[in-house]
């Protein structure tokens, strides 16, 4: 079975630990936010190091791990103005970034401690449940975050329910830095992501509601490069592409591949969402694991998603859940050396 330990409280909260280790691939997860803390994979030699970022202790992550391998919701990303139409009635959201919402509100479920409701030698499912007006958003929500190993693949399962209209779109918040974490910058490790579209943001980060072809922009990774070849404005990535990719048999399609070219190591994420929000960790500049000090993109997000402040454009992949329905948003890792 997962090892399952408690760690010490994060906001107040006594925090549990589990630990998942099959196939190569060791997953460490906590169960403030949901989170992946630790994601250990080996390179073309076989040797281990921890990819993504993260803490070591909880007073570390209470003041510094906010986001970092979390899952975010009701809402992760944005949501103009911090309020939509839904039915014809206004919704205020709790505002925590300027006037706008970001992943859920300042106690969105990256700041809740979800139970350990089912766990075994390969997973662990949390879950959590977030009554009406939570955060501002209608209905009681229902949600659950599995992560399950399989050889060389990660697979992170989203799901919710609802009993009345609402808007949902949970996103995993994982940094990686193929390279381990701590180990300097990502801007030279390599990505390709099926996408020929993205959304343009205007100064607040919101997209304009266009969706505009990447030929010919710095958003353009249909062909494989290095993160930092080409940058907009101002200096970092933090949009959402959208998809090329049609869905296979399996439900999933093609996301990106991302490689450090001196470790080997290598990651092809899929999954069911029609974006992913690129996020090159332009805030960086603090303490991490292990004595580590991240700088400025010392890691990047790839979450996958529905588009940033759906609910407020109509043209985008709706975000709407209604009772009866399940939302369920899956990713998968496959983690197999270059």
């Amino acid at each position: 079975m997962a090892r399952i330990t408690d760690i010490g409280q994060i906001d107040g909260q006594q925090v549990r630990q589990a630990t998942l280790e099959a196939g190569g691939l060791k997953a460490v997860l906590l169960t403030w936010g949901a989170r992946l803390a630790e994601l250990w994979v080996p390179d073309r030699k076989s040797n281990q190091a921890d990819i993504v970022l993260g803490h070591d202790n909880p007073k570390d992550w209470e003041t510094h791990g906010t986001y970092l391998g979390a899952t975010c919701g009701r809402y992760g990303n944005r949501i103009a103005g911090g309020s939509f139409t839904l039915d014809g009635k206004t919704v205020q959201l709790d505002q925590n970034e300027g006037p706008k919402t970001l992943h859920g509100g300042t106690q969105g479920f990256d700041r809740k401690t979800w139970e350990i409701a089912d766990h075994s030698d390969t997973h662990v499912t949390f879950a959590l449940t977030s009554p009406d007006g939570d955060m501002g958003f209608p209905g009681t929500l229902t949600a659950t975050t599995t992560y399950r190993i399989d050889g060389q693949t990660l697979t992170i399962e989203m799901t919710a329910t609802t009993d009345a209209p609402t808007s949902v779109n949970l996103v995993n918040h994982a940094y990686f830095n193929l390279a381990g974490q701590g180990a300097g910058d990502i801007m030279g490790q390599h990505l390709q992501i099926e996408a020929a579209h993205y959304t343009p943001v205007d100064d607040q980060l919101i997209p304009t509601g266009e969706i505009r072809a990447v030929a010919g922009t710095a958003f353009d990774f249909r062909k494989e490069r290095t993160i930092g070849a080409q940058l907009p404005d101002p200096k970092a990535f933090d949009h959402n592409l959208c998809l090329s990719a049609p869905l296979g048999a399996d439900g999933l399609r093609p996301c990106l591949t991302a490689t450090d070219p001196a470790s080997g190591r290598r990651m092809r994420l899929s999954t069911n969402q029609p974006g992913v929000q690129l996020y090159t960790g332009a805030h960086f500049d603090g303490p991490g694991k292990q004595g580590a000090h991240y700088p400025r993109f010392a890691g990047f997000a790839a979450e996958t998603q529905r588009f940033p402040d759906s609910p407020n454009n109509p043209q985008f992949p709706s975000t709407r859940l209604n009772p009866g329905e399940t939302y369920r948003h899956v990713m998968r890792f496959d983690f197999t050396p270059a």
